[in-house]
């Protein structure tokens, strides 16, 4: 039958030891990662700068310029979740609703409840014709609200209004000119 002895101190250090030290290494690299973090509230002040910069430049309507700048600011801080939604308000004042789309999201990727983001995320997919998306980040919105804000009344607005009329042309006709035949159907 088996013996049942009592081990020796030695015995049970050689056979715990290796799970112990790899328990203390993976908690040393753990914290040490943590430790090494900037917070995420702390931006840094170059990408700031280059933020507010480039927001004057939308405003001046250098769009050229201001994509520059914005991009610059977020690959000095890319946790600049501002310089999405500026960046993403360039797109879509360049018309590139789908490109503005995708840059609210990574802004929503940081702060899921921004109100900024959401609504502007919203118009842009009126822009693109997504009128039933923009629906539920109307939604959303009047979720966070509670009461009636400025995010939430802009949207209504903008999917009131509707796709712009060529989006809403495009949807409608589901028919190919034949070859040959496509110059016919642009508009002057």
């Amino acid at each position: 039958m088996l013996e049942t002895r009592k081990e020796t101190l030695p015995e049970l250090l050689m056979r715990f030891s290796p799970i112990a030290i790899a328990l203390s290494l993976t908690l040393a690299a753990t914290s040490s990662a943590v430790i090494g973090q900037k917070p995420d509230d702390q931006i840094n002040p170059r990408s700031v700068t280059l933020l507010q910069k480039g927001e004057a430049l939308r405003r001046a309507g250098n769009l050229s310029a201001a994509t520059d700048t914005l991009e610059t600011a977020l690959a000095v801080d890319p946790r600049n979740r501002a310089a999405y939604i500026a960046l993403a308000r360039v797109a879509q004042a360049q018309s590139l609703p789908g490109k503005a789309i995708r840059l609210y999201f990574e802004a929503l990727q940081m702060e899921p409840n921004d109100l900024t983001a959401l609504a502007g995320q919203g118009d842009a997919m009126v822009q693109k014709g997504a009128v039933e998306r923009a629906k539920q980040n109307l939604a959303r919105i009047r979720q966070l609200c509670k009461k009636d804000c400025n995010a939430a009344t802009q949207l209504a607005a903008a999917i009131a209004k509707g796709p712009p009329p060529a989006i809403v042309t495009a949807q409608e006709t589901t028919k190919v000119p034949p070859k040959g035949e496509e110059e016919a159907t642009k508009k002057p």
